[in-house]
């Protein structure tokens, strides 16, 4: 019986790390989807500003 009480307690212990490890994750993940939702709005802007910061070969930068 001492055995299964210990082996739930081990199993209990892990059951907690691991739901705190996702929930960290779960942070993360919607931090880095707000980030790359605002570099994607970000682009489409300079894409409809037409200057999508490409040149073209023989083209000068404006800063020249």
């Amino acid at each position: 019986m001492r055995k299964l009480e210990e082996h739930i307690a081990h199993l209990t212990r892990t059951l907690d790390e691991l739901s705190d490890v996702v929930a960290r994750q779960e942070k993360e993940i919607e931090t880095l989807s707000r980030r790359v939702q605002m570099l994607l709005e970000r682009e489409a802007r300079r894409q409809d500003e037409g200057s999508g910061g490409v040149f073209i070969a023989d083209e000068r930068p404006p800063h020249w």
